[in-house]
């Protein structure tokens, strides 16, 4: 039998049994910005976390501000990477693994204020291959700042006996 996302997944393990605490989500957040230091930078803090979709927020913050006062290009571009990745790590079987191949991002709007990034995608449809997968940002009207579209290579990892030590 193989396990989907929930029983066989360390990333969504950790966040359901944090997220039961006062600040659990917030101290998750710190724990992916330790494990991810350039992730880190955005201080993004992971708002859902289940098989196929992840939500997660980030402040507008003078360190990720461009020189027009807006959120930087490439702290939007780091909030959908993280919120992509998170999700796909929570979804993903464990005798799969994958890796980011492209991005395509569009800028509908400028970028100001608390803003929140959503991920989702079938869980059924992480298989071997290329896969696209979408990534939103909101801002506080609800308004999209950011489309996203992710490709990722997903492949078989190698049976442990097999590798090379």
């Amino acid at each position: 039998m193989q396990l989907k996302g929930d029983a066989a997944n360390r990333t969504l393990r950790v966040f359901r049994r944090l997220s039961r605490f006062p600040f659990g989500k917030l101290i998750y957040s710190k724990l992916v910005n330790f494990y991810a230091p350039y992730t880190g930078t955005i201080r993004a803090v992971v708002t859902d976390l289940i098989p196929g979709r992840c939500t997660t927020e980030m402040k507008d913050r003078r360190s990720i501000q461009n020189h027009l006062r807006t959120v930087h290009a490439i702290a939007l571009c780091n909030l959908c990477e993280m919120t992509m990745g998170l999700m796909v790590d929570a979804t993903i079987s464990p005798h799969l693994r994958w890796i980011p191949r492209g991005m395509t991002v569009h800028y509908v709007k400028k970028a100001r204020g608390m803003l929140s990034g959503s991920s989702w995608i079938d869980p059924d449809a992480l298989a071997p291959g290329n896969q696209t997968v979408p990534v939103a940002i909101r801002d506080m009207s609800g308004d999209i700042v950011v489309r996203a579209d992710i490709m990722l290579s997903v492949s078989r990892r190698p049976d442990r006996d097999m590798r090379v030590s």
